[in-house]
């Protein structure tokens, strides 16, 4: 069964817990058990549940962060909603249940917050799978080709409860205003000033980081696969720039 399955028939039966818990148990109809996910289950199985939970909890949180996204400018937009559409590979049998997801995430109490706080918590340590979720923000902000003050504001802060730098913000950010705008630099996290050997070192670790298969391997649900391929193609593309600038 896909993860959109799972979420929307009520069969996931996992621990989230917290807002996502809560969002999760409004979008299926049921109440989620925390008890129920451990209850008889082996150390393989248990691991399984918290692979699967944590898919879940990633697609759950980018709905509800998307919907809170679509919203920051005080207008959520039928190009914003078919963006969100796209950063997930979705059937076309499930193009409804998506749209009540987001639309169940757009109209909750909750503010955005504490669905970003308890994303990162759940991804500690994992760093490159948050960067792939402000990535899928990033897509819908900027799907009306405009980026406003107020998503600015909104994606800065959740980068910054993410537990990103500054600069890590900026070098995101770089990455979406266009290849032929954006500065390679930024966008691989280096100065210009840096040297070759500085450059290519950083280069293989965001390869490393951002390879889609490992970051499936660390809660990445396949259904995102896209949005990881494309920032791999924005790295090497702009390695690429910089290698032929320096003649490398």
């Amino acid at each position: 069964m896909s993860i959109w399955g799972k979420i929307v028939g009520g069969t996931a039966g996992f621990a989230l817990g917290g807002p996502l818990g809560a969002l999760l148990g409004g979008i299926a109809g049921h109440a989620v058990d925390r008890r129920r996910s451990n209850t008889g289950a082996g150390a393989e199985r248990r691991g399984k549940v918290v692979d699967e939970t944590r898919r879940i909890g990633f697609t759950i949180a980018v709905i509800a962060l998307g919907a809170k996204m679509a919203k920051a400018d005080g207008t959520v937009t039928a190009d914003e909603v078919k963006a969100f559409k796209e950063v997930f590979q979705i059937p076309a049998g499930q193009m409804g249940n998506v749209a009540r997801v987001f639309d169940l995430a757009k109209r909750d109490a909750f503010g955005f917050e504490p669905y970003a706080k308890q994303v990162a918590t759940m991804f500690r340590g994992n760093p490159a799978v948050l960067e792939d979720l402000l990535d899928g923000l990033f897509h819908i902000a900027s799907a009306d080709n405009v980026y406003n003050p107020k998503e600015n504001e909104f994606l800065e802060r959740v980068a910054q409860i993410f537990g990103f730098s500054q600069a890590d913000f900026a070098r995101i950010r770089e990455a979406h205003v266009g290849p032929d705008d954006a500065d390679p630099y930024t966008i691989l996290g280096v100065s210009r000033d840096s040297t070759d050997d500085a450059i290519k070192a950083q280069y293989r670790k965001l390869i490393r980081e951002h390879h889609p298969d490992k970051l499936m391997a660390q809660g990445l649900p396949p259904e995102f696969i896209d949005v990881a391929t494309g920032k791999l193609a924005t790295i090497n593309d702009a390695y690429d720039r910089v290698e032929k600038e320096r003649g490398l």
